[in-house]
């Protein structure tokens, strides 16, 4: 897998999972909170940013890793 790869993957597991956890099931878990929602716009946000700036915090790190860029 690629930087590109990586990225949308990291990315759609954390939105999923945020989410999961700022659903209220009703009988409310340790975790399960309306703030984690907030960590969803996060993402988003920088999904958003990127279009414009091509500015990719995780690329960096991921690219700082080794993940290659191309295949």
């Amino acid at each position: 897998m690629i930087i590109t790869d990586w990225i949308h993957t990291i990315a759609g597991f954390l939105i999923l999972l945020s989410m999961a956890l700022g659903v209220d099931c009703g009988n409310n878990p340790l975790f399960i909170h309306k703030y984690w929602l907030f960590f969803t716009a996060f993402i988003g946000l920088n999904l958003f940013q990127f279009g414009f700036t091509k500015l990719c915090p995780l690329g960096m790190i991921l690219k700082a890793l080794g993940i290659p860029e191309k295949r």
